[in-house]
């Protein structure tokens, strides 16, 4: 009833009625498509965004720990060779770095390295 009163409107100002909007299969196609590369594309900033969020490395409390002076030469291999008392030295390598929040084995003179408690006697 409504449609009818509509056309009647239209017909006495003169004017057709707007038709209703369609689609051809092909509109629909490129619609959904469109519809799915949008949607991907936000996943992917998504996953973006949330691999450069900021990353905060917790190092354990190094309170009471015993702690080697890095001197100008020494490398954390000869320090934890030093300290494993003849025992494998990469053990103690990852121990360190993993104390002193080191992300590879790189250490500077001058820096305070701590190391395991149980390897407190070998301290130089």
């Amino acid at each position: 009833m409504a449609a009818r009163l509509d056309r009647r409107v239209a017909a006495r100002r003169g004017r057709r009625p707007a038709p209703p909007l369609r689609l051809t299969r092909r509109g629909r196609v490129v619609l959904v498509v469109g519809m799915a590369l949008l949607s991907l594309g936000g996943f992917w900033l998504g996953t973006r965004a949330v691999s450069h969020a900021a990353v905060q490395v917790v190092v354990p409390s190094t309170a009471g720990l015993p702690w080697v002076e890095v001197r100008e030469g020494d490398t954390l291999w000869a320090i934890a060779d030093a300290l494993s008392g003849g025992d494998d030295p990469g053990t103690v390598v990852d121990e360190i770095k993993r104390l002193n929040g080191l992300p590879d084995s790189i250490i500077h003179p001058g820096t305070r390295v701590y190391v395991p408690r149980d390897t407190a006697a070998a301290v130089r």
